[in-house]
């Protein structure tokens, strides 16, 4: 039985149900919701499970592993019939190089307990919090628009199949927009998040259709 502790917002979450749903694997989705009770992921419970108290947690065969990209590159290595990373060792290294532009350097400034931070302990009001998002999304989607100025660049980040980076990047748009942020000076980023979005792999992972979604 595979377990995936998700929620349904969560980008890092959502990669791996990407991920997942490009490989056909089926798995459970256990709910760990981020806001509820000052959040589930403090519980014990889940702390015991995972200590550092973030989703996503993918559980199979008695082993549990955190961390989204770790997550997806052992699926990759341990179902790799359906490959989200290339062959050769150069473009291995441009997809994970773009997929850590995200996971990285944009993601971690705007995540949830960064955000509860400056909200609650620094006093930021909502509208410096979300002049800080808009800001660090905007520095990380101009340079991974740049990256993806590449005659390596097809209909997804690498060439014409959906791999690791796509599924960093299109939960990272899916919170630009939340946020109501104007993707026209990205135009790769925009075609390259506007294909994904038409597989049935990208649309079943959507924040909307998960089971603890509200």
């Amino acid at each position: 039985m595979r377990e995936l502790y998700s929620y349904f917002r969560s980008s890092a979450a959502y990669r791996v149900r990407i991920a997942l749903a490009l490989k056909n694997l089926e798995y459970q989705a256990v709910p760990v919701h981020l806001l509820k009770d000052g959040g589930e992921q403090h519980g014990a419970d889940y702390l015991a499970r995972n200590p550092e108290g973030l989703v996503p947690a993918f559980s199979e065969n008695g082993l549990t592993f955190s961390q989204s990209l770790a997550i997806i590159e052992y699926l990759d290595e341990v179902y790799p019939a359906v490959p989200l990373l290339p062959a050769a060792p150069a473009c291995r290294a441009r997809v994970r190089a773009l997929a850590l532009l995200v996971a990285c350097d944009i993601h971690p400034l705007n995540n949830l307990r960064v955000l509860r931070w400056l909200a609650h302990d620094m006093q930021v009001d909502k509208a410096a919090r979300d002049a800080w998002y808009r800001h660090w999304i905007t520095v990380g989607f101009q340079a991974l628009e740049a990256r993806l100025q590449s005659d390596q660049t097809g209909l997804f980040c690498q060439g014409d199949q959906p791999g690791l980076a796509d599924c960093c990047l299109v939960p990272q748009v899916y919170n630009a927009r939340r946020y109501h942020i104007d993707l026209s000076a990205w135009p790769a980023i925009a075609r390259i998040t506007a294909h994904c979005e038409t597989l049935p792999a990208f649309r079943a992972a959507h924040p909307d259709l998960q089971p603890d979604a509200a």
